[in-house]
């Protein structure tokens, strides 16, 4: 059989994975604060007594595009877009922290500050706890205070601040429940420098248009795959059949 069979082979499977990466982006297009995934390959040489004629495709790396969505303003107070760049920590079941640009939050009855997800969000000095029945608002810093009117004269007072971390971008690596985490499993430092605005989420970074394109693209892509494997079967085939006459 023609071994080229294996090498349309590797690229097809590799182009079905890019596939389904790229029709996940596409289903995260409305998804706030989405970064969209990257599948990176690489072509091996095949090494042998003959000849290097081939290469064989194998995975390189799954990486993030980590370019800004668009601003969307909501008017909602616990509505949070983190500006430029920077993430919201939170603290997932096991203890560990993880971080998200997804910031249209909710609280519990108790006030207790949750990603949609249900994560406690944390703040500098631990979880948030927000008032229930008093207004609050959420300053660029992260800086949570409210003012009670039913003083006089009124009275501020701060609740608290989220807990926002800037860390290497090729120091973090995407969770199967779409949320970052450090690499090494350390705990990225708070930066003061990471600046937010409430009433107002961030948009995925997915183009529509451009990611449609690119699954039009593969799936012909894919077709020219299995035309070669086929091809190469038929060339095989008939290969088979003049040798057997011939013996």
């Amino acid at each position: 059989m023609d071994r080229l069979i294996y090498t349309a082979m590797t690229g097809a499977i590799h182009t079905m994975n890019q596939q389904a990466t790229t029709a996940h982006n596409l289903a995260n297009v409305t998804t706030t604060g989405f970064r969209a995934q990257i599948d990176s390959f690489r072509a091996v040489p095949v090494i042998s007594e003959g000849s290097p004629t081939r290469d064989f495709v194998v995975d390189a790396e799954v990486g993030t595009d980590f370019r800004l969505g668009a601003i969307q303003h909501t008017g909602r107070v616990l509505d949070i877009a983190i500006l430029n760049k920077g993430w919201l920590a939170v603290e997932m079941p096991d203890g560990s922290e993880a971080y998200t640009r997804h910031g249209s939050l909710v609280t519990t009855p108790e006030g207790l500050l949750q990603t949609r997800d249900g994560y406690n969000v944390r703040g500098v000095e631990g979880p948030v706890v927000l008032p229930t029945d008093l207004p609050y608002t959420i300053e660029t810093d992260g800086t949570i205070s409210s003012v009670d009117d039913t003083t006089t004269p009124r009275t501020a007072m701060l609740i608290g601040q989220l807990r926002l971390v800037n860390p290497p971008e090729e120091q973090l690596v995407r969770g199967t429940d779409g949320y970052f985490r450090m690499k090494d499993g350390t705990v990225a430092p708070v930066d003061p420098g990471v600046k937010v605005v409430s009433g107002a989420q961030e948009a995925s970074n997915v183009n529509a248009a451009e990611t449609l394109v690119n699954i039009i693209s593969l799936a012909r892509q894919f077709e020219l795959q299995m035309n070669m494997i086929s091809h190469a079967d038929e060339n095989a085939s008939r290969a088979l059949g003049i040798l057997t006459l011939a013996g």
